[in-house]
């Protein structure tokens, strides 16, 4: 596979001039201006620091090479909270104030959607934000590029596997009460009714919840045998933790949200058995893999902390950047940029994920997710992509 590096480098040979075009916000002759919103401060706090900082350790390596035909890359970043009110105040102070050329890497389903409509109004791409959820590319909009395999795809393709290689009679679902949660509890209700099977039961939380004794005493009552986690990390480590506690050991399935070292670092052996669905694999310092060994040492020699996989998603965001910006020539405009993505393909990279293309109708990278499980406190690859039919 080829490493993610390579992608900039393979796409400097395919630039082309861009035809002359209306000039964009955030693009000077030295600098590109672009913006980012993610929790640095509310519960997900941990994700949104991790992808800032796999986005400055891209950053810095290509302006420190001459940045992107002789401009440098300037971020401007915001906090959110986690709350989709604030992100929309953000959204409001990048594009009008900051005058960014391109959102980039937001983090949240709720918080995109209440951000895009005031990016749209003034023609900023929203660029691979990182949530799975299918409004980052359905309905259609010019301006959105995905990259993240939904969570409804990515529940209705592992539920009915996991089912039938458990042979779970009974599946529960506990879920974020937001278009987050719902789209992982709608993904596995459709895996489920390939199997004639519905949700024995299904029961919510409040965005921000710290307690799940009420949630994982239902599940226990209705005997599940397997969970569906529409939880990202404290969510998941509680009601793991308290179905523990309290002796019922379902098999759990997360999404992508719940793939992240942080399950295993902050909750303890109690994680192990955990599977989620996922593309880029974590990081880990002793990576089978020379490149993301030297990648993930790199990392934390900058950072003074071990890499995860949200950094990953923060380094590839402005890699396929930079990549399409380089593509679409010195005249960089929306236009351009756009000109540029709907004719991109990226390859596999070393961190495995999948390829990916987008055209002037396809508008998510790629839907093909795989399997992993927590083993002895790491993730573990399980399942890999499935074979193209």
């Amino acid at each position: 596979m080829k490493p993610v590096l390579s992608c900039l480098a393979a796409l400097f040979a395919l630039a082309a001039p861009a035809a002359f075009a209306q000039a964009s916000q955030g693009v000077s002759k030295t600098e590109i201006t672009i913006g980012s919103i993610q929790d640095l401060s509310g519960p997900i706090a941990g994700f949104g620091k991790q992808i800032r900082l796999g986005m400055l350790l891209r950053i810095d390596e290509i302006n420190e090479q001459g940045g992107i035909n002789g401009r440098k890359i300037k971020l401007q970043i915001e906090d959110s909270a986690y709350d989709p009110k604030k992100a929309v105040l953000a959204a409001q102070k990048l594009v009008n104030q900051d005058k960014i050329f391109a959102m980039v890497g937001h983090l949240g389903t709720a918080q995109n959607n209440a951000a895009m409509p005031v990016q749209f109004e003034k023609n900023v791409v929203n660029f691979w934000p990182v949530t799975a959820a299918r409004e980052m590319f359905d309905p259609f909009h010019k301006l959105k590029y995905a990259y993240a395999v939904p969570y409804f795809d990515q529940m209705r393709q592992w539920l009915p596997l996991m089912v039938k290689e458990k042979g779970a009679k009974k599946v529960c679902a506990i879920y974020q009460d937001d278009e987050f949660g719902l789209e992982v509890l709608r993904g596995g209700e459709a895996g489920l009714k390939t199997l004639n099977m519905e949700f024995a039961e299904k029961t919510s939380f409040k965005r921000g919840a710290t307690d799940f004794s009420s949630q994982v005493a239902r599940m226990k009552a209705a005997s599940c045998e397997m969970v569906v986690l529409g939880t990202i990390i404290r969510e998941t480590i509680g009601t793991i933790g308290e179905s523990r506690k309290t002796g019922f050991s379902p098999v759990f399935i997360g999404s992508s949200a719940a793939y992240t070292d942080l399950i295993h670092k902050l909750g303890g052996k109690a994680m192990d058995g955990l599977y989620a669905t996922m593309g880029a694999a974590n990081p880990y310092t002793d990576d089978a893999s020379p490149k993301v060994a030297f990648w993930a040492n790199k990392y934390k020699t900058k950072f003074n902390e071990d890499p995860t996989v949200f950094s990953v998603y923060g380094y590839q965001i402005i890699d396929a950047f930079a990549a399409a910006a380089q593509k679409a020539g010195t005249n960089l405009t929306t236009d351009s940029f756009i000109k540029s993505m709907d004719t991109m393909t990226i390859a596999p990279d070393m961190f495995g994920s999948a390829a990916m293309s987008f055209s002037p109708t396809k508008r998510l990278g790629s839907s093909a997710s795989r399997l992993s499980q927590i083993v002895d406190g790491r993730w573990k690859v399980v399942q890999d992509y499935p074979k193209a039919p």
